[in-house]
């Protein structure tokens, strides 16, 4: 009874969590089609008395939001792609026990994640040193090797029995082979959970771009939105050169609107990798 009378509770408790997480998606969801005039006078509302696309269709009649898309969609992919088989090789190379300065590599490794060269610095190395401004690589190749994600493969590549390389090298394998034939589909769940990272980290950030870009066609979403909700002169974004200031802008509607334009397919990559999420941020916690 005691047990049946927790389960409930817990429920219940889990119920009502979930459902204060989900109110906040719902407003933002549902008040981007209500009508600019009840946004205005109402505020936000669970369930609007009236609707309207106005401000999808004002959204998309210029052509700022699919550039950004455009460039957001290519940081990420590239961004991902490239950081994860950054991440993997040199997490392999500190966690290979034939590799002579592995243990001098992870303390330079772990010192990046305790100091670094500063704003100063890390501008110069980009826009001076590199000439990346106005480029997707300035928004790709700062990103490219992050420190805690190598040291969550390198503790996962030393559960797994040395025996493999072993028995791969009398068999003839070289290294590339062992990595990508042998360790790498092992690894997948791993991987899978380190590649969602990278892409919710290239998806999510705008920190990058307020440095380096000045081109406004070269924005990422998440700098586009940023800009958008902070300049009054909305029209300069959705409709370029060809601004018309007798439209009535819908502030409210719009804002709401392009936020959900824009978290749509980052949310659709879970379903694929929530499979490997719980296994590959457990793995190799339980020692045997």
């Amino acid at each position: 009874m005691r047990e049946r009378l927790f389960l409930v509770l817990m429920y219940a408790v889990l119920g009502a969590f979930a459902l204060f997480c989900f109110i906040p998606f719902w407003i933002v969801f549902i008040n981007s089609f209500a009508d600019e005039s009840l946004l205005q006078t109402a505020g936000y509302q669970l369930l609007p008395s009236k609707f309207s696309l106005h401000a999808y269709k004002f959204l998309l009649s210029g052509k700022q939001v699919f550039l950004s898309y455009g460039i957001t969609i290519i940081v990420t992919i590239a961004g991902t792609a490239l950081g994860v088989l950054l991440t993997a090789a040199y997490a392999y190379t500190l966690s290979h026990r034939k590799v002579k300065y592995r243990h001098i590599l992870s303390f330079l490794t772990f010192l990046t994640m305790l100091f670094g060269a500063g704003l100063v610095g890390f501008y110069m190395l980009i826009a001076n040193w590199l000439h990346l401004k106005d480029s997707v690589w300035a928004l790709i190749l700062p990103y490219l090797l992050n420190p805690f994600y190598a040291f969550i493969l390198v503790s996962y590549y030393r559960t797994l029995p040395y025996e493999l390389n072993e028995a791969a090298t009398v068999d003839g394998a070289n290294d590339l082979y062992i990595f990508f034939r042998i360790i790498w589909p092992i690894a997948l769940p791993v991987i899978a959970t380190v590649s969602l990272f990278y892409a919710l980290q290239y998806w999510n950030d705008w920190y990058l771009s307020l440095l380096f870009i000045d081109n406004h066609k070269m924005l990422p979403l998440q700098m586009m939105i940023r800009q958008l909700m902070s300049n009054l002169n909305v029209m300069a974004y959705v409709s370029g050169s060809q601004t018309q200031y007798n439209v009535v802008v819908p502030t409210y509607g719009m804002q709401l609107a392009i936020v959900c334009v824009t978290i749509g397919p980052i949310v659709f990559v879970y379903p694929f990798i929530q499979r490997f999420f719980i296994k590959g941020l457990t793995l190799g916690s339980v020692k045997g």
